[in-house]
Parts: structure tokens; C-alpha cells; sequence
């Protein structure tokens, strides 16, 4: 199933309904940070560091997932990050969640943390 375009991220989190418990707590994580909220790649919400793509959110049939667009760079001593497409992908990593796992607030916060940090670190 191909993502609908959403003009804003509670639009987005609607056409999900499958994923609405685990988009709510995902969002209201991020809405506590200095991160921008944006959408982008025609309908899923970004979350930027001064221009700078550090978060995204998304929604597919049999999971959603929180992308880390330097997950790589990560300390992940709980080993929770997946290389979606090892070989392809250098950087990004995601949380992935399926309908019976509950995001793990403080794991959440503690990456977003770290994810921010390195960005201000490396401009």
C-alpha cells in the first residue's frame, strides 16, 4: 500500500488507524523537542534540525516505524535499531513496531536525544 499524501501529521496518523496508539505516542515524544515538524516525501512527517533531516514517521501494512536518518551513528546498546536494507542503506535506521509491540518511551526519548546532539555536533 503506497503512503497518502497528508497535508499535516495528525492527517497523516489518520490513514493509519492500524497504527494511531503507536503514531500518538511517537508524536507527542517528539512534539516535547526542538525539533521542526514538517512533511515530506509526499505525505509522511519529518521532524528537522535547522534544515537538516533527522526524524521521520512512518506507516506501512504490517508495521510503522520511527526512521533515524544517522541511526547509524547511534550508540543502539539495546540492539532496537534495523538496517531496513543492509548493503543499500548507509545511515538510517528505524524503531519498528508491529500491532502487539509498545514503543518504549524512554528508549525513544534517549535516541531523539542522542540524534539531536550528533546533528549539533556536526554543524
Amino acid at each position: 500500500m503506497a503512503n497518502p499524501k497528508a497535508k499535516n501529521t495528525q492527517e497523516y496518523i489518520s490513514f493509519f488507524p492500524k497504527w494511531k496508539s503507536h503514531f500518538n505516542t511517537i508524536y507527542n515524544v517528539l512534539q516535547n523537542t526542538e525539533l521542526e515538524e514538517s512533511i515530506k516525501w509526499g505525505g509522511a512527517p519529518c521532524y528537522t534540525l535547522k534544515g537538516k533531516n533527522l526524524i521521520g514517521m512512518v506507516g506501512f501494512k504490517n508495521h510503522c516505524a520511527v526512521w533515524f536518518h544517522k541511526g547509524a551513528l547511534l550508540k543502539d546498546n539495546k540492539n532496537s535499531l534495523i538496517n531496513a536494507q543492509p548493503g543499500k542503506t548507509q545511515l538510517l535506521r528505524q524503531l519498528r513496531y508491529s500491532e502487539s509491540d509498545m514503543v518504549d518511551i524512554e528508549l525513544l526519548k534517549e535516541y531523539i536525544i542522542e540524534a539531536i546532539a550528533i546533528e549539533k555536533n556536526n554543524t
